[in-house]
């Protein structure tokens, strides 16, 4: 067990806005309260000199004195009615949101802003953001079309819809059914049990310019990708056991009917599905074919099974798949030991005094795992000793049970913090593959040591400069170091990588991991320490319990970036079809980082060492999402519910039986080949000879015309026809792409097929092939 805890929660103070304007820009429409604000124009100024009861009168200066606008605000009367109003209606928010004695209004703000301060649990902060009106926005009126609803919280007896929130439904039918749901722990409602589903909300849609705070420290400002988007919560996931498909399908299900444009699922199966006869026709991802079919763009992390190939869990061409990128900011902090050596880890601290050097003493904690190569002090007389600890840094070993959430690196801060450390520092001895070392922010200076030639070189150093006795006993302890800063991130060019947990191609068609004739992932996106909201009670990272924000990693934070930026192209093409908006967002897409170099995806070599290799599309899909260009893209390859239909039809194994089973159409609708599927990418897993493919642009621009140019790796040639073509507005061509084998290699050749236009519109689409003797 760790140390114990107080039973008192802890509090914090937060700032509220509330909807309604303050006295300075009050300009009335409220009964019984005169207006307050002066035209801008006015020169009048505040006289407190000669204050009355009822209202501060009010004098003019031809030339105002330099000190009275320096301390008053011009062009305001300050009304004691109206502010005694506004407070009035602070302190009915308070008392309808909290019990009494629960909370402590500390101020009421009337004159420049209309708020409050108060102190309160972060758990009552995540109820005043779900419930307050979103800060620095105006009001967020009714949503017509929309026919969701809003549970009501069981505890609260509350619904848990804002403005910003519509909609808020749960989902756990199945999970009761089979055992699995304990209502102790995973809230019979909508309220987020895990932080997970926060998180990925506010990336995708959380407001504009919100501070990120932690432990006292501003970490910069957070905004959603579509900031003035609706959120419609349909929950279907639990903490510790995740969810059931029966579960999840019963919420598309839902949302679809309720009048969504934009599905997010930051989830994924275990494996590929065993009881049909391929990926891509399940229960799973035939209900998101329908979604399709009503309108609803998808989106749907890639996985985090990376890097190795074959690790997708999301199949199919009406979804948008999206791999994680590391973007350009990182944080970095170093050890600078007294042997004149220095290591990088990463933590978000403060630093230490400058030119102070610190002792190293081992701590060990029964929830650390101890480490084998250290001869450690017996625990009667060294653990949790405060008289040793206070004013050391604190060595302490990295184990599994950080990986499984036993343990936390934020319990080891509180802990060091408790027992006087001015530090502590983590080392990594053995790391599995995959394993995820981001940067926990904590309240006292920490480091995590997670190359793991460094830890065992700092070890040697400890132990080299801990005398014992013959029995094992420390003597002292010698060895020093400092830890240096790392609230600041460093900024890199060479962003953006291809993240190591980031799910890879190629795709599979079945059970057996059969390759695919179908590119995925479909495309790139920020997934790498996201700043996002947090469930205050959320548990799925132990290091963010208590918090309001957190900083994640995974494809389920990449996931939601570009469901937010298809919220924003739809906005502004409110007809484009799902596919259409995919269309978009892949050929406007960059396979280049900042430097102008190509993608660069982090990999494992050696014995898990990471480094950096070329990044192909198996790793990236088309590139990395690029907004602004996105929204006009010049031509889009469209396609609809048939076309989605014919895929299924044409890829050999299928039954037509089992496709009419689950889309209740017959299979009247062939592509001759699923390669022919009009998406914005060329897949040929097993090419003998020659194949054609055929493609159709739709314009969405002005009238233009496009040059057609294709490269490929040499084993397999590629031919474009016609070589160029004009097309007015709204018009619809076709053309082809041929490729030939031209030699067996054994390994998949990528190429592009580039579009330009002579208006500066420019379209390009991945291909992928394997040349085969037969």
């Amino acid at each position: 067990m760790g140390p114990s805890v107080s039973a008192e929660p802890r509090r914090e103070i937060y700032i509220v806005t509330v909807e309604g304007e303050p006295v300075i820009n009050y300009r009335g429409g409220v009964d019984g309260f005169e207006a307050t604000a002066v035209e801008p124009d006015s020169d009048e100024k505040i006289d407190v000199t000669r204050a009355s009861p009822a209202l501060w009168r009010l004098r003019t200066h031809e030339q105002p004195h330099a000190n009275e606008w320096l301390i008053f605000h011009p062009f305001i009367r300050l009304c004691p009615i109206l502010r005694r109003h506004l407070e009035k209606r602070h302190d009915m928010l308070l008392d309808m949101l909290f019990d009494q004695g629960t909370f402590k209004k500390l101020y009421s703000y009337s004159h420049l802003i209309n708020g409050f301060a108060v102190h309160i649990s972060p758990e009552q902060g995540f109820i005043l953001f779900i419930r307050a009106l979103p800060h620095n926005t105006d009001p967020y009126g009714p949503v017509p079309k929309y026919r969701g609803k809003c549970e009501v919280d069981p505890e609260t007896k509350r619904d848990l819809c804002n403005g910003k929130i519509v909609g808020a439904q749960h989902f756990a039918e199945a999970a009761k059914a089979a055992g699995a749901f304990n209502p102790d722990i995973n809230f019979d409602s909508p309220i987020d049990g895990d932080g997970h589903g926060s998180h990925t909300a506010s990336i995708a849609a959380g407001n504009n310019g919100i501070s990120v705070r932690m432990h006292g420290y501003e970490f910069g400002k957070a905004s959603g990708m579509a900031p003035r988007t609706r959120i419609a919560v349909y929950k279907a996931l639990y903490r510790m056991f995740g969810g059931f498909v029966a579960d999840v399908v019963a919420a598309i299900d839902q949302a679809v009917h309720d009048g969504v444009d934009i599905l997010n699922l930051s989830v994924g199966p275990n494996s590929p599905p065993a009881t049909t006869k391929t990926t891509f026709l399940n229960p799973f991802d035939a209900a998101l074919l329908s979604a399709v079919k009503a309108g609803v763009f998808v989106v749907q992390a890639a996985g985090n099974g990376g890097p190795s190939p074959k690790t997708l869990v999301s199949y199919s061409p009406w979804i948008a798949t999206v791999a994680a990128a590391v973007d350009d900011r990182r944080y970095k902090n170093h050890l600078f030991l007294g042997n004149e050596k220095n290591f990088s880890g990463n933590l978000f601290l403060p630093h230490m005094q400058t030119g102070r050097s610190l002792w190293l003493q081992l701590m060990t904690c029964c929830w650390i795992l101890l480490l084998p190569s250290m001869v450690l002090p017996t625990a009667s007389d060294q653990v949790l000793n405060k008289n040793l600890v206070e004013g050391n840094i604190l060595l302490c070993g990295y184990s599994f049970n950080f990986v499984v959430g036993t343990a936390s690196i934020k319990r080891v801060s509180e802990t060091a913090k408790s027992l006087g450390a001015v530090g502590f520092v983590l080392a990594v001895e053995n790391a599995s593959p995959g394993t995820k070392f981001d940067p926990v922010p904590v309240d006292i200076p920490g480091i995590l040591i997670t190359d793991v030639s460094m830890s065992m070189e700092l070890i040697d150093y400890y132990n080299v400069s801990t005398p014992r006795d013959w029995t094992g006993r420390v003597k002292s302890f010698e060895a020093v170091g400092s830890i240096g800063e790392s609230l600041k991130p460093i900024l890199h060019k060479s962003a953006p990588q291809v993240a190591l947990f980031s799910a890879r191609g190629p795709n599979i068609k079945d059970y057996s991991f059969q390759d695919a004739d179908l590119l995925k992932p479909d495309i790139l996106a920020p997934g790498s320490l996201i700043w996002a909201a947090w469930a205050p009670n959320g548990t799925d990272e132990p290091n963010y319990i208590g918090e309001g924000f957190a900083m994640i990693s995974g494809t389920s934070m990449a996931a939601p970036h570009i469901a937010g930026i298809a919220a924003l192209v739809k906005q502004r093409h409110p007809h484009w079809s799902p596919a259409a908006i995919k269309s978009a967002l892949m050929t406007t897409s960059t396979s280049f980082d900042r430097a102008e170099r190509p993608i660069q995806a982090q990999q494992y070599s050696g014995s898990n060492t990471l480094s950096l290799v070329p990044a192909t599309p198996f790793d990236y899909g088309s590139g990395h999402v690029n907004p602004r260009a996105a929204l006009d893209p010049g031509l889009i390859f469209d396609a609809g519910y048939e076309d989605y239909l014919g895929f299924l039809c044409t890829t050999p194994g299928i039954d037509p039986h089992e496709i009419k089973n689950y889309t209740n159409t017959p299979c009247n609708y062939t592509l001759g080949h699923p390669t022919n599927l009009n998406i914005p990418s060329i897949t040929i897993s097993h090419l003998v000879g020659t194949q054609t493919v055929t493609r159709t642009v739709t314009n969405v621009a002005g009238e233009e015309t496009y040059v057609i140019t294709a490269r490929m790796a040499p084993s397999v040639a590629i031919e474009t026809s016609p070589p160029a073509m004009t097309l007015r507005p709204g018009a619809s061509r076709k053309f082809t792409v041929t490729l030939t084998v031209r030699s067996v290699s054994g390994a998949y050749s990528f190429g592009e097929v580039w579009l330009k236009g002579n208006r500066g519109h420019k379209v390009r689409i991945t291909v992928v092939a394997m040349g085969y003797d037969r």
